[in-house]
């Protein structure tokens, strides 16, 4: 397999473009395509598994916005492959590769509070400690699946398992 170099303006988003569109046209296409007589004797149908692909989450010190509301409680998706390819041909993380984490949680973050269009420009303005917990969230639903750590009490040596979402010690 031959590899090459990808620059701006190369096509690199129309290949993803394609891409993602082949592959929706694929899921979408009807089984009854194939003729009846090739299709093999089907078991009873089992209930489909679901796949989380949104997770909540709660900032530590939340997001304040032009008119001084504190946004706290927000969402983010999966990311999918085009999520992490985009910014790595994004002008301003060429120009600074630590801005790539920036880039990378604004396409993610579905929500923040009664934000809906969550921009790079958002997630700049965040506190570190806040942007910290969205690299950490980020991690762990796109590596581990979910949101849960096990943690070990350094006093009684108890372990038992924390969300790391967001909620306060106390909460039900």
């Amino acid at each position: 397999m031959r590899r090459r170099t990808v620059s701006p303006g190369s096509g690199l988003e129309e290949t993803l473009d394609n891409l993602a569109a082949a592959t929706a046209a694929r899921q979408e296409a009807p089984a009854a395509a194939a003729p009846a007589a090739a299709a093999p004797a089907r078991a009873p149908q089992r209930e489909r598994e679901s796949l989380q692909t949104e997770f909540a989450f709660e900032l530590p010190r939340g997001y304040v916005d032009d008119e001084g509301q504190v946004h706290r409680h927000g969402t983010m998706r999966l990311a999918t492959a085009r999520d992490e390819l985009r910014p790595q041909i994004d002008l301003r993380v060429k120009e600074n590769p630590a801005y790539l984490s920036v880039v990378l949680l604004s396409q993610v973050i579905t929500q923040l509070g009664t934000v809906t269009d969550v921009h790079a420009g958002i997630v700049e303005r965040m506190y570190a400690t806040d942007v910290a917990f969205l690299q950490d969230f980020y991690r762990r639903i796109n590596s581990e699946g979910h949101t849960h750590a096990a943690v070990t009490c350094p006093l009684c040596h108890g372990s038992f398992e924390v969300d790391l979402s967001g909620g306060r010690l106390g909460e039900s």
